[in-house]
């Protein structure tokens, strides 16, 4: 095993690929090769075998296990002192397709899109150890520079899992979204709706959105590709089937059994301490949602990110008298972090301008946006 290992990519030109390839050159100082079954063929399938230390298998998720079923037979055993990983949804199918090489393996599936950050810091990566002696070393260096919060899980209890965190969730929220594009015309549409919005219903149709604007073939191959997503739509429907036959029937034990089924036997077995929990994450995030749709508002990036910044930035605000209503950080389509400023609505506009003003001519960050000045 070397220490600076060489990595191939494998599927290089979609999301993670890129974003692997940039997180494996600027953050470990590793080379990195890449081929893309669709684009990048600078090096041939046997050469990036030969040429490589590392492979990471990056493809679309149906693709994946017969990707490297045909990377095992051009190998030929050549990979023997090779780590192989794959960055895929579904757990099962690839790892054992990769258990056929004489590789180490390991499944790995990071629990969010590609970041726009250097890093997975603060999200979820599954970790699926299938055979590892050698590598272990190296891979415990990359977990860590990840930053991402690590769980170990077999590759079968992995895609049972998946079956509910991704399947019941992205199911719920297609169909969500057919009802909306049958109903919603009736009453206005969405803009018609929007006016009307609760917590609940802004941040189910923010999921899905989500998925809409997401790549169809990811969506589809985790319903489609994961064999545990079919017994639970089963228990999905049989539930909501349940519910209608309830509210079609509308006395009293119909009410009594809803009440009972759905509501109190659940909260029964979520516990008391994790109900009001998660009571008081959807209140923070409602609290969120009402600043974010705060009319008067400056977004601001920082380039100097270095202690002190931050303070600099607000001093501005001080000096002008401006109240200010809310912060709050989040990262731009380019992966810039950005300041969403909140602005006291009953503030003075001159000042305000003033404020903006002092930001950019003393180089304290740059105005990216701003909303009733």
């Amino acid at each position: 095993m070397k220490t600076t290992p060489t990595v191939g990519l494998v599927g290089s030109r979609g999301s993670y690929g890129r974003w692997l390839r940039q997180f494996f050159e600027q953050r470990m100082g590793l080379r990195v090769l890449g081929r893309d079954p669709g684009g990048e063929t600078a090096l041939s399938e046997r050469a990036l075998i030969e040429a490589v230390d590392v492979l990471v298998f990056c493809a679309p998720i149906r693709q994946t296990p017969s990707l490297i079923r045909h990377y095992v037979e051009l190998a030929a055993g050549a990979e023997h002192r090779q780590l192989w990983l794959d960055i895929t949804s579904i757990k099962a199918a690839p790892v054992t397709a990769m258990l056929t090489s004489r590789a180490e393996v390991v499944g790995l599936h990071p629990m969010s899109a590609a970041p726009k950050a250097s890093t997975l810091r603060g999200r979820a990566m599954v970790v699926c150890e299938a055979r590892l002696d050698a590598w272990r070393p190296w891979l415990e260096r990359f977990l860590v520079a990840s930053e991402a919060d690590c769980v170990r899980a077999e590759a079968e209890q992995h895609d049972r899992v998946m079956a509910l965190v991704q399947g019941m969730v992205h199911a719920t929220h297609m169909a969500q979204g057919a009802v909306l594009r049958e109903l919603a015309p009736a009453v206005g549409g969405l803009d018609g709706i929007h006016p009307f919005r609760s917590v609940g219903y802004e941040l189910d149709v923010a999921v899905t959105r989500r998925i809409l604007a997401g790549n169809p073939a990811i969506y589809q191959d985790i319903q489609f590709e994961n064999p545990y997503v079919a017994p639970m739509l089963e228990r999905l429907t049989a539930h909501l089937d349940t519910l209608r036959d309830l509210v079609r029937s509308g006395d009293d034990a119909a009410r009594h059994q809803l009440r009972e089924k759905l509501l109190e036997d659940s909260r029964a077995y979520v516990g008391e301490r994790a109900v009001a929990e998660g009571s008081y994450a959807f209140e923070r995030l409602g609290y969120l949602l009402a600043d974010l749709h705060e009319p008067r508002f400056i977004s601001v990036f920082l380039p100097l990110d270095r202690p002190g910044s931050l303070r600099a930035l607000l001093s501005v605000f001080e000096r002008h008298g401006i109240n200010l209503d809310s912060i709050h950080s989040s990262r731009s389509a380019d992966g810039e972090l950005l300041f969403r400023i909140g602005i006291d609505r009953h503030g003075d506009a001159k000042s305000l301008r003033e404020a903006i003003l002092a930001i950019e001519q003393d180089a304290i960050g740059r105005v990216v946006d701003a909303a009733d000045i």
